[in-house]
């Protein structure tokens, strides 16, 4: 069968909602920022996930050593009006996750939270030893107003760097360099408004991982997985979304991290993934479950909790 060509047109307003924007009495307020970086602020504490925005285009990554580009990573900590963090949390080390947190921990005054890979990640960086913090599978740590508990998944298939990262990692480095490690499922919870979110980087799943969690929202991510089967994808989709009682799925992972944030969003292309074959699964999937599915636009402040109007 002959490779397809070009990417997936984005789903329109007729195949997938919009997050609806945040008001100003939203509690906490929810932004997307590319791949699975995901802002929560409360306007007193924030914590952000991954905060990937060098972006390197295709033929960098795979030919050059890769080092954090402060200018893009500047210029989205302006557009999304991030002056000071609590926390990054990294889902796992791969380049399109782990390349920048340390850079954006350091310029923001946060600690670094993720698994042991990370905390090489972290140590190769100028990041001071203390703001670095290693977790476990079913570890509970508080940052700010926001409580993130770490659930060990498994990375989507295929795994292109998979192993640990063994020793501090400095940059300039190669891709394959930045080993996948631990692969988190993130339950976020707001303490003082009680908004529960799931963040979950990586298309894949133990089963019965989240048995006993439950989140109202779900940032789900899809990268790769229009390329499995369906009953694979109905299976993801039962043991994240439903799983947890989610009432919302808002989809992360599925922009082309190769192309940079000045730029519209696009899917990937099909030599990486197929977006419109795994929404529609989902699609059919949420419908039936009576679970919204929602797609997040670039750099809004969203209210993921809100009713629908």
């Amino acid at each position: 069968m002959a490779r397809r060509i070009g990417r997936s047109a984005l789903p329109g307003p007729t195949e997938i909602a919009t997050t609806a924007s945040a008001c100003p009495r939203s509690p906490v307020t929810v932004s997307f920022l590319g791949v699975s970086t995901v802002l929560f602020d409360d306007g007193r504490s924030a914590i952000l996930t991954d905060g990937f925005f060098s972006r390197p285009s295709l033929p960098k990554t795979l030919v050059l050593r890769l080092h954090s580009d402060t200018r893009r990573i500047d210029a989205a900590l302006h557009r999304a009006g991030i002056t000071t963090l609590d926390a990054v949390l990294c889902a796992h080390s791969h380049y399109d996750h782990a390349l920048d947190s340390a850079a954006v921990a350091l310029r923001t005054g946060a600690v670094l939270v993720g698994g042991s890979s990370t905390g090489f990640i972290g140590q190769g960086s100028e990041l001071p030893k203390d703001r670095i913090v290693v977790v476990e599978n079913g570890e509970t740590t508080t940052q700010g107003n926001f409580a993130v508990t770490f659930v060990e998944s498994v990375h989507s298939y295929p795994d292109r760097a998979h192993g640990t990262i063994e020793r501090p990692l400095t940059q300039p480095a190669r891709v394959r360099e930045y080993r996948c490690g631990e692969a988190w499922s993130m339950h976020i919870e707001h303490v003082p408004s009680g908004r529960t979110a799931l963040v979950h980087s990586s298309a894949g799943f133990r089963s019965g991982m989240l048995d006993g969690r439950r989140a109202d929202v779900v940032y789900l991510s899809i990268g790769q997985l229009g390329r499995r089967p369906r009953a694979f994808i109905e299976q993801y989709w039962q043991e994240t979304a439903v799983a947890v009682g989610a009432r919302r799925v808002v989809l992360t992972h599925w922009d082309n991290f190769f192309r940079s944030l000045d730029q519209p969003l696009q899917a990937l292309a099909y030599a990486f993934d197929d977006m419109s074959a795994s929404v529609d699964v989902l699609n059919a999937c949420a419908r039936r479950d009576d679970i919204d599915l929602e797609l997040p636009t670039l750099w809004r402040r969203g209210d993921p909790w809100a009713d629908r109007g």
